[in-house]
């Protein structure tokens, strides 16, 4: 993916991620020069930080398909690209989201959103602080219903 206009668009995580690995490689975009070295650093520690998210594990063709099967929730951009950058896994997430989400979407639209993120979006989530979840997740929560 190429950046047409950078001051236009809101970028996802994936075309961040993409660009500034292109920009360390040296392909497409300048390098940036010795004498910019906050530049560097700021493009290091964002692909860094980049690399332990979802986002690495996309391509176009998966975010056409995932844009594709939002179109029926009737979503704003700003509230897919916040889908497509968090991953959302919870109905409470869904609802931080999606403004005004009672009035939008019913509760069995939620749980399909759900489960259209959880089909189309690659590897698993990461928490805030850092900790893949998903096995863990789902182990805590059997051992509060059997309790």
């Amino acid at each position: 993916m190429e950046v047409v206009n950078d001051s236009v668009a809101m970028l996802s995580n994936y075309e961040v991620y993409s660009l500034l690995t292109d920009i360390q490689a040296g392909r497409g975009q300048k390098k940036p020069q010795k004498s910019q070295q906050n530049l560097a650093t700021i493009t290091y520690e964002v692909v860094k930080y980049l690399e332990n998210t979802s986002c690495k594990d996309l391509s176009p063709e998966i975010i056409t398909a995932f844009m594709k099967a939002l179109e029926p929730f009737k979503l704003t951009k700003a509230e897919k690209l916040q889908i497509l950058n968090n991953r959302p896994t919870t109905a409470v997430e869904i609802q931080l989201i999606v403004e005004e989400s009672e009035e939008r979407l019913a509760e069995d639209q939620i749980y399909l959103l759900l489960d259209v993120i959880q089909k189309h979006m690659p590897g698993e989530t990461q928490g805030e602080n850092g900790e893949v979840n998903g096995e863990e997740e789902m182990e805590d929560e059997e051992e509060i219903v059997n309790a």
